[in-house]
């Protein structure tokens, strides 16, 4: 055998082997086990969102039910009624905050059929703990200047 066949295919197999190894270079991803499970909120004391997300393989998924909550008199306690549960779509994660929609279609119906979707996000905040705020209200200002946010505590399934 010449050198140059030798060393083109020594060379060859070096390239192919090489593509066979994986990289030791690692793309950062965000630690999910800090953001799935079930989290919930609450205002005035009652239930008010329940939102779990799950991990299904490093892709996010998940959904999201909000409740009704009323005062039918003056001085009576509310009531909290639950809604329909939504699957969240385009849901990403940067490491502190999740960002997602939900369709409002179904939401206030007939009126809501053509509305397009909502967007939300969920700031980590510490242990178990985020800020919930709806990115398409307009209100008094949190901290990304959208609509009011509230605290939603998360638990294992």
């Amino acid at each position: 055998m010449s050198r140059t066949v030798f060393w083109t295919f020594v060379l060859f197999l070096a390239v192919t082997l090489g593509f066979g190894q994986s990289s030791n270079v690692q793309t950062s991803q965000p630690d999910l086990s800090r953001l799935t499970g079930v989290w919930r909120g609450q205002m005035d004391g009652m239930p008010a969102v329940t939102l779990v997300v799950t991990d299904e393989g490093g892709e996010l998924q998940g959904a999201i039910l909000f409740y009704l909550i009323r005062r039918d008199r003056p001085g009576e306690p509310p009531t909290a009624t639950p809604g329909i549960p939504e699957p969240i779509f385009h849901p990403t994660f940067d490491g502190r905050t999740l960002a997602f929609e939900v369709s409002h279609r179904g939401a206030h119906p007939p009126g809501s059929l053509s509305d397009p979707p909502v967007s939300f996000r969920l700031t980590l905040t510490g242990p178990n703990q985020a800020e919930f705020a709806n990115e398409s209200e307009k209100g008094p200002a949190n901290e990304s200047g959208k609509g009011p946010a509230f605290v939603l505590v998360r638990s294992d399934y």
